[in-house]
């Protein structure tokens, strides 16, 4: 599939004080000259922050990682994962339509987004709140049918399930992630069958769902101050420089 950049684009980009204080430390990552290694996730934080990619963004990127930005649009363009396209300004639905879903209903749910989001994928809701896009599997079969919301999955939907789930962003609330149906996580619908003792004190919630709530907010834009920034690896690095024999 041909994917071009959007024909409107706004003038400039320029990333939060707290991302490019993040995407500078990314790029440390990487050996001097190998900076271009960056690319995918520096992408992935403008993405965040704006949901989707501007040519501004990609060419801010470019710069940063001093690469020609026909390079930085390779990526951009191959990767689905990167939006092309102005998104909902509170959600982006990602309906998975691969085979577990699509037998479990996927179309349905598809069928609601028409209804209740837009009629075609990419376009933007009349509140200018929500759009939609059905992508190949999300990895969630044993949960199928299901929905990328923001960074979670909603999982064992309905249709009726999903559509309270747009009414509830709607309302401006998020609602708890993970499976719909009152499952913990991909066990058994009637129940685990073994292993049963290792649920004496387990949270509430599983280990996805419970990084969710602890966040809060999942959808919003990413502006960086969301979670401290760590950088584990630079002082590996001068353990390793330390270590190198002296010439």
């Amino acid at each position: 599939m041909l994917r071009r950049l959007h024909p409107d684009q706004p003038d400039t980009f320029t990333f939060a004080p707290a991302n490019h204080a993040w995407a500078e430390a990314q790029i440390t990552k990487f050996p001097e000259g190998r900076q271009a290694s960056a690319v995918i996730p520096l992408l992935w934080r403008a993405q965040e922050q704006e949901g989707w990619l501007t040519r501004p963004a990609l060419e801010c990127v470019a710069e940063m990682l001093g690469m020609a930005y026909i390079r930085v649009l390779e990526v951009a363009t191959f990767y689905f994962m990167f939006q092309l396209q102005p998104v909902g300004k509170i959600a982006h639905f990602q309906v998975c339509g691969t085979t577990s879903c699509l037998i479990c209903g996927a179309e349905d749910l598809i069928s609601v987004c028409k209804e209740k989001i837009a009629s075609k994928p990419h376009d933007i809701s009349q509140n200018g709140k929500f759009s939609w896009e059905e992508v190949e599997c999300l990895g969630a079969c044993a949960n199928a049918p299901m929905v990328q919301i923001g960074k979670d999955y909603y999982e064992d939907l309905t249709t009726e399930k999903f559509s309270d789930l747009i009414d509830e962003f709607d309302n401006g609330n998020v609602p708890i992630p993970g499976p719909q149906n009152g499952r913990y996580a991909a066990e058994p619908e009637g129940g685990l069958t073994s292993l049963k003792a290792y649920t004496k004190g387990a949270p509430i919630y599983n280990a996805s769902v419970q990084t969710a709530v602890d966040l809060s907010d999942t959808v919003k834009r990413i502006d960086g101050t969301e979670v401290p920034l760590l950088t584990p690896w630079l002082s590996k690095m001068k353990k390793s420089k330390k270590m190198l024999p002296k010439t």
